[in-house]
C-alpha cells in the first residue's frame, strides 16, 4: 500500500511542480520518449537476466504493491511458546495436528523434522541451508529493479541525444525545431523519473520485504531447534525475546500462567 501511495504522490508532486514551472502537460503525450525509455530498459533486461528470472518480474511488482502478510515477531514468539508447551506436555507426535494447518513450507518443514524425529545437527543445517537459496532468490529479485534503475535514466541520454538529431534536422521549422528539442528533453524526464522513482525505491523495497522475511525465518529455526531440544516454554519465549525491540520485548514478556508451568515443568 506504501508503494501505491509513493507513486500517486510522486506523480502529483511532479506535476503539479511542472505545472508551476509553466510545462504543458501536453507535452509528456510522446510516444517516442515512452518507447526509448521502457521499451529500452525493458529490452535491456531481456539482455543481461535470463527468461527464467525476467518471468518473475510481475510476481516481484505484485509483492511490492500488494505486500505478503507476514507473522510478526510477537505472533511467532506467542505461536512457538503454544507448540512448546503441546511438546511437552503431549509429545511431539501431537505437533503433526499444528504442522498440517501451517501455510509457511518453511516453518511446515521445520515443524514436520521434529515430528520426524530428525537429528538436531542435521534439522540445523537444512534449514539454514534453505534460507540461505531463500536470500539468493530474494537478491536476485531486487537485481532486477536496480539495474533498471540504472539503464533507464542513460536511456532518457540516448532519448535525448535522438531528439536533438531530430530538432538539428528541422532547424529551418521552427516549430518542429521546438517540438523535437520538447521531446528530447521528456526523454530525459521520464528516464530519470522512471530510474530514481520507480525502479530504485521498488529495488530497496523488495530489499526490505526480503530482510523481514528473513529474519523471520531466523526466528522460527531459533525456535524450532528450541522446542526440539525440549526446553520450557519461558526459555523458549526468553530465546526468541532477544529478536525483539527493547520496547516490544517488555511488553512481550507476561509470565506464563501458573497452571502452565506446572504442567510443562
Amino acid at each position: 500500500m506504501t508503494t501505491i501511495i509513493g507513486l500517486i504522490l510522486a506523480i502529483v508532486f511532479i506535476g503539479v511542480g511542472m505545472v508551476l514551472k509553466g510545462v504543458s502537460m501536453e507535452s509528456l503525450a510522446n510516444p517516442a520518449a515512452f518507447l526509448i525509455i521502457f521499451g529500452g530498459t525493458f529490452a535491456s533486461l531481456f539482455v543481461a537476466f535470463p527468461l527464467t528470472e525476467i518471468k518473475k518480474f510481475p510476481i516481484l511488482l505484485k509483492i511490492v504493491l500488494f505486500e505478503p502478510k507476514l507473522p510478526t515477531q510477537s505472533e511467532l514468539i506467542d505461536s512457538m511458546v503454544d507448540w512448546s508447551i503441546v511438546a511437552r506436555t503431549e509429545g511431539v507426535l501431537a505437533l503433526e495436528e499444528i504442522a498440517d494447518s501451517i501455510e509457511d513450507p518453511f516453518l511446515k518443514n521445520g515443524l514436520e523434522m521434529i515430528i520426524d524425529g530428525s537429528d538436531r545437527n542435521q534439522m540445523e543445517e537444512i534449514l539454514y541451508s534453505e534460507l540461505e537459496a531463500v536470500a539468493e532468490r530474494h537478491k536476485v529479485g531486487s537485481l532486477i529493479f536496480s539495474q533498471a534503475g540504472m539503464y533507464a535514466p542513460t536511456l532518457g541520454v540516448l532519448g535525448a541525444v535522438v531528439g536533438l538529431i531530430a530538432a538539428l534536422g528541422n532547424l529551418k521549422d521552427m516549430d518542429k525545431l521546438g517540438y523535437s528539442i520538447a521531446a528530447a528533453f521528456i526523454a530525459t524526464l521520464l528516464g530519470i523519473f522512471s530510474g530514481y522513482v520507480l525502479w530504485h525505491p521498488i529495488s530497496n523495497k523488495l530489499k526490505r520485504l526480503s530482510k523481514k522475511e528473513l529474519d523471520l525465518k531466523v526466528m522460527m529455526i531459533e525456535g524450532l531447534l528450541a522446542i526440539q531440544d525440549g526446553l520450557t516454554p519461558k526459555l523458549v519465549e526468553r530465546k526468541l525475546s532477544v529478536y525483539l525491540p527493547s520496547k516490544a520485548r517488555l511488553k512481550q514478556e507476561e509470565p506464563i500462567s501458573e497452571e502452565e508451568e506446572a504442567v510443562v515443568a
